[in-house]
């Protein structure tokens, strides 16, 4: 079998899709994307497109070696998203031609369910209570939220009272048995950050995420030895290499992107990479449905995935969501808050490729927001 084209198809909300074809009929799906730059993306799917065509698309890890080692200037989100969703696409191929889901490849599956949660509210979250009684209402036990909007370097106490007023709100709204996870989304600065988890504390988050901004990784250890909130990361982290240092800082979930640290091949080494420092995984996935299949087949074979984030009725996903694409969207039936065990050959779903060729001739141009604070400085959003 050898590789004969790669097309990228840029679809609303957000997402870009790969089809990765090959000589003898077998197309295989990955979801490269940086959010608000798949158009950078996609141009580096297509450079790294020489090296693949005409190659034996079974050969994943050497084509991940040579696509992430190939070149003199490496890593970053780009070229790390690139070679995810081209990786992606070639386990895929491998299982639908073997006739095996992708975790039966990676060893066998060590769970027959894994549980998901769901997001409330929205960038600059209100009516969260509610919000959170309607995600119970639709089967979900565990909810994220944004814990706050833009905000200082530090923060007055009526901040500080409205941040644990909203998650004091939800956890009424759900009670003592659901979970609530609390996305700072890198947007409070390390000394806010030790303040707030502690002032959380009572309310019991499954954990709060992204406390604080990748540049300052270094942080993690004082973050974590302040409070006894469970810290996660890794979002915007894209190699083992990224993961290497945080895993020793006293966090207790790692949260690696499919679409962004390297694909199936390289999240398969950071989840036993946290095995080994006693760290959970939950990969990060507020993305299209590829990316979900994808990290739903390292969840059903890594022994400690906890909890796998699911984009449905996220806040960004308008003009489609995460079931649009697919032939047989009941492959991610939710009950129980769970996702029974993918059984289907590669990543498990079937893409509806003429739905995405429609969608791709729209396109999409999503752009985060741009955030100031009142006196004009810039905001992390």
């Amino acid at each position: 079998m050898k590789i004969v084209s790669l097309e990228t198809f840029s679809v609303a909300p957000r997402w870009l899709f790969l089809a990765v074809h090959t000589d003898e009929g077998i197309t295989g799906w990955g979801e490269p994307v940086v959010e608000g730059r798949s158009a950078t993306v996609a141009t580096a799917v297509e450079e790294l497109s020489g090296h693949l065509i005409g190659q034996d698309p079974f050969r994943i890890e050497d084509h991940w070696q040579v696509m992430t080692r190939g070149g003199f200037y490496r890593g970053g989100p780009i070229l790390s998203s690139a070679v995810a969703g081209i990786d992606q696409a070639l386990w895929d191929i491998k299982g639908k031609a073997l006739g095996v889901p992708v975790h039966e490849l990676l060893g066998g599956a060590v769970r027959d369910r894994v549980r998901t949660y769901s997001w409330i509210a929205g960038d600059e979250p209100d009516r969260v209570a509610d919000h959170a009684r309607e995600r119970m209402q639709e089967g979900f036990d565990a909810v994220k939220m944004n814990g706050t909007g833009r905000v200082r370097a530090l923060e007055s106490k009526a901040e500080l009272d409205l941040l644990v007023g909203r998650v004091a709100a939800v956890r009424e709204a759900i009670g003592d048995r659901a979970d609530i996870a609390i996305d700072f989304h890198g947007r409070v600065s390390p000394a806010l950050a030790r303040e707030a988890c502690r002032l959380l504390e009572p309310l019991h988050p499954l954990f709060v995420e992204e406390p604080i901004v990748p540049e300052l990784t270094a942080d993690f250890g004082r973050i974590c030895a302040s409070t006894t909130v469970p810290i996660a990361t890794g979002e915007r982290l894209y190699s083992r290499w990224d993961f290497r240092d945080v895993l020793g800082s006293g966090i207790a979930v790692a949260q690696p992107d499919l679409s962004h640290a390297g694909g199936i091949s390289e999240v398969r080494r950071i989840a036993a990479m946290a095995e080994a420092h006693g760290v959970s995984l939950a990969p990060h996935c507020p993305l299209g449905p590829i990316a979900f299949a994808a990290s739903l087949q390292i969840d059903f074979a890594c022994p400690n995935a906890l909890i796998q984030e699911t984009s449905l009725g996220i806040h960004y996903n308008t003009g489609s969501d995460l079931l649009d694409y697919l032939v047989d969207a009941s492959v991610f039936d939710f009950h129980d808050s769970h996702v029974d065990r993918l059984t289907g050959p590669g990543l498990g779903i079937e893409v509806d490729e003429a739905a995405v060729r429609r969608a791709a001739e729209i396109g999409q141009r999503w752009r985060n927001p741009l955030w100031r604070n009142e006196d004009g400085s810039f905001a992390e959003w």
